[in-house]
């Protein structure tokens, strides 16, 4: 494990060593903004929580979070410095799991700073700030799941431009799978399934994190998800490596 906080040190780095960092990061805090305070009636509604800003946060991890991601395996396959990473005295679950938390802790980096959301709360009212509390939490195993994901289609694509749309693609069909039009396709089949089905939706899951519901089912889905899905990263870069 000596060699994890070299690789997540690394990771982190590179993120801030080009504009891409801190353009996904305003373009995050301005969508963020505009989702809260215009298309989530902020104001109209007259509650002092931060439901309106926790409620698009799926939305927008849709694209921001795989464009985080992207970049994670196929840039170092693209560039060819994947043959010396692997080479080098480090195990696969030390650079799937340091590559992953590089990008999982530049997500929260981004998810802190709108802090302005909870002191605007707070001055505007008297809000349950164990319930905003919780929201973040979710919504940062949120991106997690994003993240995880994300990092299996980086492994299995060598340009970033495929990746971010293989990750795209995978993560829209885990947040519509609760959707009433997606369950009427599988209306031929046994409630049980229709129920596993409904039960992988990112929506469902974090619908009663973003309320400040914390319900240990819902934790357990996102820890199983992004553990599954960084296994699943390692397989692959093996199978790569190995081909």
């Amino acid at each position: 494990m000596s060699q994890l906080p070299v690789i997540f040190k690394r990771e982190l780095g590179s993120y801030f060593a080009t504009p891409l960092a801190y353009v996904l990061i305003v373009i995050f805090l301005v969508l963020s903004g505009v989702f809260t305070f215009y298309l989530g009636g902020f104001y109209e509604r007259g509650q002092a929580d931060l439901v309106p800003f926790f409620s698009y946060h799926t939305w927008l991890y849709l694209f921001l979070i795989p464009a985080i991601a992207m970049r994670l395996w196929a840039e170092e396959r693209k560039s060819g410095s994947i043959e010396l990473l692997m080479t080098l005295p480090i195990t696969r679950f030390e650079a799937v799991t340091g590559k992953f938390l590089a990008a999982w802790v530049f997500a929260g980096i981004a998810l802190a700073l709108t802090f302005p959301m909870v002191i605007t709360v707070n001055y505007l009212g008297e809000p349950d700030n164990g319930a905003i509390a919780a929201g973040y939490f979710g919504s940062w195993l949120l991106a997690g799941a994003f993240l995880a994901i994300g990092s299996c289609m980086s492994a299995l694509a060598k340009n970033q431009v495929i990746a971010f749309i293989l990750a795209v693609s995978v993560c829209f069909l885990f947040i519509v799978s609760g959707l009433p039009m997606v369950l009427d396709a599988f209306a031929w089949a046994p409630h049980w399934l229709v129920d596993v089905v409904a039960s992988l939706s990112f929506l469902i899951r974090f619908d009663s994190l973003s309320k400040g519901v914390i319900d240990l089912r819902d934790l357990l889905y996102f820890i199983t998800l992004i553990i599954a899905w960084l296994a699943a990263t390692a397989v692959v870069v093996d199978l790569k490596k190995a081909a």
